[in-house]
């Protein structure tokens, strides 16, 4: 593969303007499908290694996929309990493969990450399979190479976040696009529409991002009238109104007796879930969307993505994407509209600088490890940008180009390894030691350059853009990861709020850098606006133990209690293989015994998921994700209670304090249950039988 860079060429012609027989795709060889399996087969080893060790992950969407292994109708809406109380926060397509897997395997933490990393090398596929059409082979292989060792790509999909099948979906719509803009097919954009209706189903208006970079690149080269282009495209938006629209239809046409809550929404609807709180709000940073994204992701503006938060995750290769960008458009300055090399460009960079902006500049809840969305849009950038300067290296201004570009980033990896400045400082040196050689090969002219040291060039400038994503990734794969806001790579020194709370750290399991908040505590921008309850810190303070603060699934939460877990301990939780290992033996088997439509009841997911994990039992998330929701209201509680249908309240849960810095009516709750029932301690947690009144 290495020595015969410029094959690829010799199969592919550019395209004139207008041509009368749209140029033929570029054919695999027996070297390219050798290539490609050894691809697909490395990115499975990495996606697969030691996935148990993650045990369930996010414990939040792991208890909703236990629920829909457990109750069809828990599968169609998403529910977080088996009981059809309320929802997750978000559609529910990305839950739907861990559930059927589930189903047939039986629940269990690897059932459900082996989906989720099997998306991850179908998504590489993709990316290879479209690059590849155009650009040839190599060009390919390194798209996809550079996506499967990305950092954050690496965590989620390993990870049960909605990320995996949303970053799987976009993928396949560019992949569609391209196939369409070949000879103008309908069928291939409306799939592309298809697709991209289901990215919502996924993760809301995430990624609706990607959708004017894949529209404008079909209207500006596909080879057919204008006009044509004009319909086409809106076909494909009927196609995605269809593929997202059905679910939300069914859900809100639905009688809300007859459903549960829609978690997160604020009315109850799938469309106030899809445009309020995970929608919009998260732009804008209304209550809806929690504001302050600087906790998260670090203060808005162009350098967000280059932080102490997001720069392991996703910058390696950042700069020299955007040096592709311009390279690429020079090249295509005068090319005629049909040229696929800036279909490609238009594309690719459309994705990256609309959906960077994005992330760079809204002002809500914007979590580091949504810059997987950019992971495909930077590896194939990268990729084309590589292989269009190659094929014209007989110009100094393409060699010059090209040395840049590894240049730049053999330095700008240096700088974020030395983030880490104990971590294997070697690879830091390797990699800026082959930027150096490859610039320098690189730059010589064609003529004195021999097949030898063309082989040393390519070989240095593959360590050059690779080497330090790829020790990242290695480290991201090795580490276990838990908790709501993971992140990816070794401990980042001064990493702020995003490091400290599901920030990684080398033997972690809820991605807490060990020893506790990183040297420079938290970044500017304060804490969400509105999203902890009036009165600042819980009392009590954040955890102790292993797990973050808000974002991590154990630790303590608003009332000093923690979860339900008796003390410092975690509840129970999953070893290796998806097995449970009861901290708190006592509230497990309570719940064991119990025989009501819902175990008990107790405030927010966040401590209602270890819950339903260890006991295998319903469990009523009051308030939802961040115990925000008005579900249920202190009447429907007192009437469900009336019925028999809470087996017990188990107090000390809490969330983020819910929207707007509102309770959704929690407290009202706890007040009421406190004053009509008898408290208990049941292994260090106060618990209240919910059949025996107070006297």
């Amino acid at each position: 593969m290495i020595t015969d860079v410029t094959s690829d060429y010799a199969r592919y012609e550019p395209p004139v303007a207008e041509p009368v027989t749209a140029p033929q795709p570029v054919q695999h060889t027996r070297r390219d499908r050798f290539a490609l399996l050894g691809l697909l087969a490395s990115t499975a080893v990495l996606y697969l290694w030691s996935l148990g060790a993650s045990s369930y992950a996010n414990e939040f969407y792991a208890a909703a996929v236990q629920a829909g292994t457990k109750s069809w109708k828990a599968l169609f809406f998403g529910s977080f309990d088996s009981s059809n109380f309320i929802t997750v926060d978000k559609p529910p397509l990305a839950l739907w493969p861990m559930e059927i897997s589930g189903r047939i395997f039986g629940f269990s933490s690897w059932s459900m990450l082996v989906p989720q990393a099997i998306m991850g090398v179908l998504t590489v596929w993709l990316l290879y399979a479209t690059v590849r059409r155009w650009f040839g082979a190599n060009a390919g292989l390194l798209a996809g190479g550079l996506l499967a060792l990305t950092p954050v790509a690496v965590l989620m999909f390993r990870f049960n976040n909605p990320d995996a099948v949303m970053t799987l979906l976009i993928v396949a719509a560019a992949y569609c696009v391209t196939r369409a803009m070949e000879k103008a097919s309908t069928r291939w954009l409306l799939l592309a529409g298809g697709a991209m209706g289901l990215s919502f189903l996924a993760k809301g208006l995430q990624p609706f991002t990607v959708l004017p970079a894949l529209a404008l690149a079909y209207l500006v080269a596909a080879p057919t009238s204008f006009g044509r282009r004009v319909l086409q495209l809106l076909g494909a938006g009927v196609a995605l109104l269809v593929a997202a629209g059905w679910w939300v239809l069914a859900v809100d046409l639905t009688p809300a007796a007859d459903r549960p809550y829609i978690g997160g929404s604020g009315n109850n609807t799938a469309l106030g879930l899809a445009f309020g709180y995970n929608g919009l709000s998260r732009i804008t940073g209304s209550s809806g969307g929690g504001g302050g994204g600087a906790n998260f992701s670090g203060s808005t503006g162009v350098g967000r993505l280059f932080n102490s938060l997001n720069g392991g995750q996703i910058a390696w290769l950042l700069p020299t994407a955007l040096i592709a960008v311009v390279a690429l458009a020079a090249v295509t300055l005068r090319a005629p509209r049909t040229d696929r090399t800036r279909a490609a460009l238009i594309l690719w960079g459309g994705w990256l600088l609309i959906t960077g902006a994005v992330l760079s500049f809204a002002s809500g809840i914007i979590h580091t490890y949504y810059a997987i969305e950019l992971a495909p849009a930077v590896a194939a950038l990268v990729a084309i940008g590589a292989v269009t300067m190659w094929r014209h290296r007989s110009q100094g201004w393409a060699r010059a180009t090209l040395a840049i570009g590894v240049l730049v980033t053999g330095l700008w990896s240096y700088q974020l390894l030395h983030r880490t400045p104990t971590w294997h400082p070697w690879v830091a040196d390797v990699v800026v030691l082959s930027s150096l050689v490859a610039a320098a090969l690189l730059a010589l002219p064609s003529a004195r350059t021999g097949r030898g040291l063309v082989s040393t060039a390519v070989v240095a400038s593959l360590v050059a853009i690779g080497g330090g994503s790829a020790a990242y990734a290695v480290s991201t794969a090795s580490t276990p990861h838990t908790g709501s806001v993971p992140s990816a790579g070794p401990t980042i020194a001064g990493g702020g709020f995003g490091g400290g709370f599901g920030g990684p750290a080398g033997s972690r399991t809820g991605n807490r850098p060990t020893g506790g908040f990183p040297t420079g505590g938290l970044p500017s921008g304060g804490f969400p606006s509105g999203g902890f309850p009036s009165g600042g810190f819980p009392s009590g303070g954040f955890p102790g133990g292993a797990q973050g603060g808000p974002g991590g699934t154990e630790g303590a939460f608003p009332g000093g209690s923690g979860l339900p877990t008796g003390g410092t301990t975690d509840t129970a939780r999953p070893t290796g293989g998806g097995g449970t290992q009861s901290a708190n033996a006592a509230v497990t088997a309570l719940l064991e015994k119990t025989t009501t439509k819902w175990a008990a009841a107790t405030i927010g997911s966040q401590s209602a998921g270890p819950l339903e994990l260890a006991s295998g039992k319903a469990v009523m998330s009051i308030g939802g994700f961040n115990g925000g929701d008005a579900a249920p209201t202190l009447a429907q509680f007192e009437a469900t209670v009336a019925k028999g249908e809470i087996g017990y309240f188990i107090s000390g849960g809490g969330g983020f304090g819910g929207q707007g810095g509102q309770d959704g009516g929690s407290s009202a709750i706890t007040s009421w249950v406190a004053q009509h029932y008898t408290a208990t301690t049941v292994g260090g947690v106060t618990v209240y039988d919910l059949s025996k009144a107070a006297s």
